[in-house]
């Protein structure tokens, strides 16, 4: 029997599925229906007799807008992701440790919380079962997947049951770009998937189960289960899907920010803005100094669902605040390979302002993208292509890694 198979098998066989009797494609008008609100529709039955508590964030509501720990039986306790609980704190940032004011149910903050650590906080919480809904936007960089794993591995420890209430991945199921160097492992990029991994959290969770938690934790989760989305393709955009955007944390306001966030993102290893400070972040991109010449040059490159327009701004807060940028607004479309467009940028402003362009002193990049090689071949003069084509045979091999982890069509 081939890897492959005894991988697949192994995935599915481990990790029930909870749906409801009707698929939501049977009525075109209901759109998707999230996991919570599949669980919901069968009145919790699935949490009867646990003692749960919730990893969430603003962003797990039902299609009605209610908050999951709101509309559920009470939760012994909820735990905060990177921007918190409630989504008050910035990146990098959290809510700490406190009782929440609605619900009077005590939130421990889990962001950069170790295993061990998160395995202490289910004890004192008295739980057996960790539910977790959160919506990811598509990227390794963004980090609630990592959350996720922290809290997989705590209950690996605390043997407690695990399930995750799945959402669609708001930017599709197609992955692209390169796979993380297991050396350049960091908050922002733990394991070796590729930057757009094109997954939705609960086949994540099946991944992380079966490929990293025998290792990092001895052994699998004693219970994974994925309530799945319903009536969601791996084609369809966020807004085919019928849902509300929540803001997932603060510098993600539109559907859009998440199309380009997977490839724009990667000015964070720059010195230019990423748009942080204004209201579009990662889809205004800058710095002073620059002019219209970058937006004409990379509407010439006719780069597949990308549009850019001439932008000036004057950041409220991040890199630059107070001053005025040059610079352009990406426009996603259909075909966007978000990661290629952002490379096209990079490498097009390195050569227009070579006295301006500069990666941050910290080599912050190398952690974004994954490795030195992104770094390295720019500064060696290298083109889109080129970079593009280093990382193909690894995307390739990531995209049979997932196969057998896939929920959706």
């Amino acid at each position: 029997m081939s890897l492959q198979r005894r991988r697949f098998l192994a995935a599915t066989a481990a990790v029930p599925l909870l749906t409801t009797a009707a698929p939501a494609a049977a009525d075109p008008h209901r759109g998707v229906l999230p996991g919570v609100d599949v669980l919901a529709a069968q009145r919790w039955k699935l949490l009867a007799g646990r003692k749960v508590g919730v990893v969430s964030n603003p962003t797990g509501v039902l299609r009605d807008g209610t908050h999951l720990v709101d509309a559920m039986p009470r939760p012994l306790a909820v735990f905060g992701p990177e921007h918190g609980f409630r989504g008050t704190a910035q990146a990098g940032g959290s809510e700490g440790d406190y009782l929440d004011p609605r619900t009077g149910i005590p939130v421990y903050d889990a962001y950069g919380a170790s295993a061990a650590k998160l395995a202490g906080q289910y004890a004192k919480a008295g739980v057996d079962t960790v539910v977790f809904d959160i919506a990811d936007v598509g990227a390794r960089f963004y980090t609630y997947i990592w959350t996720m794993l922290t809290a997989m591995h705590a209950a690996v420890i605390a043997d407690a049951a695990f399930i995750v209430l799945d959402r669609p991945n708001p930017v599709g199921g197609t992955p692209y770009g390169p796979v993380l160097d297991p050396a350049y492992a960091s908050g922002v990029g733990r394991k070796p998937i590729v930057q757009q991994h094109g997954m939705t959290v609960g086949e994540l969770a099946r991944l992380f189960d079966a490929e990293y938690l025998p290792t990092d934790a001895g052994k699998r989760l004693r219970e994974l289960i994925v309530v799945k989305a319903e009536g969601w393709r791996r084609s369809d955009d966020f807004a085919r899907t019928g849902l509300s955007w929540v803001l997932p944390s603060p510098n993600m306001p539109t559907p859009e920010t998440a199309l380009v966030y997977p490839g724009t993102c990667l000015f964070e290893g720059t010195v230019f803005s990423e748009g942080r400070g204004t209201t579009r972040p990662f889809e205004i991109i800058g710095a002073p100094g620059l002019d219209w010449r970058w937006a004409e040059e990379l509407n010439r490159l006719r780069l597949p669902g990308a549009r850019f327009r001439e932008q000036y701004f004057s950041p409220t807060f991040g890199k630059f605040t107070g001053r005025t940028c040059g610079g352009v607004q990406l426009y996603p479309g259909a075909g966007l390979d978000p990661i290629r467009t952002a490379v096209a940028m990079i490498v097009t402003a390195k050569r227009l302002y070579p006295d301006v362009f500069a990666w941050r002193p910290d080599n912050f990049i190398d952690l974004l993208s994954g490795s030195d090689r992104l770094r390295r071949m720019v500064d060696a003069g290298a083109g889109v292509d080129a970079v593009v084509r280093a990382w193909a045979g690894e995307l390739a091999a990531f995209e049979r890694l997932r196969r057998p982890y896939l929920l959706y069509r």
